[in-house]
């Protein structure tokens, strides 16, 4: 059984290993470790107490942000992205928030399609913003509105 679930402090061992595995270029330890942070909304789905991903974000004054997602590399393709988001977006909604915004990396074209399958739209680039293994790339800015 699945479940959505606030991440608490015993969940960090667990979010710092799936970070480090899911990303070129993971977060700072402190980041991960930090999960009271202004309008923090950092939540983990987990299947019989296993943590299989996270999500990140932060809500200023109906302004949601996604930080950082990820799922553990076993787990991916199998939807859990999908369903974290869809969770993200009704949890978002419920607060009546105004809109969701995010930043993916040009070359991420599966988080790219999931997040235009749900709803998101890409609005703007930041030109060469994130390393990468061979100079920088652009990061992909898109939006979901609830109005």
């Amino acid at each position: 059984m699945l479940n959505i679930n606030p991440l608490q402090t015993e969940h960090l061992a667990d979010v710092w290993q799936i970070e480090q595995a899911a990303h070129s270029h993971p977060w700072a330890k402190s980041m991960i470790d930090n999960l009271s942070s202004r309008g923090a909304m950092h939540y983990g789905l987990f299947r019989e107490g296993q943590l299989l991903g996270y999500f990140y974000a932060q809500n200023i004054v109906g302004e949601v942000t996604i930080l950082n997602i990820a799922i553990g590399p076993q787990w991916q393709g199998q939807g859990f992205g999908r369903q974290l988001l869809e969770h993200l977006i009704q949890l978002t909604g419920d607060n009546q928030a105004d809109s969701i915004w995010l930043e993916v990396r040009e070359s991420n074209r599966r988080a790219f399609n999931l997040y235009e399958d749900l709803g998101f739209n890409e609005v703007d680039r930041r030109r060469d913003y994130y390393p990468a293994k061979n100079g920088k790339e652009d990061a992909i800015i898109m939006s979901y509105l609830f109005f």
